[in-house]
């Protein structure tokens, strides 16, 4: 009895610690993209490749009549705020009780468009943030 009984611990213990366990992909940490961001890492003169490291891969791009590429990047989040509160009277067997709950909901859209030169440099970027 002895035996399973320290066989079940270890066994216990070997799944714990499997589920502590973690992968090197799990250990990068995505940075929402701001207008603060934005403002901080761009910068012109940038490389189309220092753009990508910052911000990632843009949502559209389009060309010139003179083949300079145009990037936009367009972001929407929706934020949902809850509350709820509630109150009671407990009688000696039978209780009752109520509660309110209440949410409210906002979004937020990012529109960064960076316009690139004849050797994929920034030239010039702009951006928009509106809440809603």
């Amino acid at each position: 009895m002895k035996k399973y009984i320290c066989l079940l611990g270890v066994a216990c213990m070997l799944l714990g610690l499997a589920g502590c366990a973690s992968t090197g992909n799990s250990m990068v940490k995505e940075e929402k993209m701001t207008v603060a961001k934005a403002q901080r890492e761009i910068k012109i003169g940038m490389s189309s490749s220092d753009v990508i490291d910052v911000l990632g891969s843009p949502n559209m791009i389009t060309t010139d009549d003179q083949r300079r590429e145009t990037w936009v990047y367009d972001r929407v989040s929706t934020q949902v705020d809850a509350s709820s509160s509630s109150s009671g009277i407990w009688l000696l067997v039978v209780g009752a009780s109520g509660s309110k709950a209440s949410t409210r909901s906002s979004q937020r859209s990012l529109t960064i468009i960076i316009k690139f030169d004849e050797q994929s440099k920034v030239r010039d970027f702009a951006y928009r943030s509106s809440t809603f």
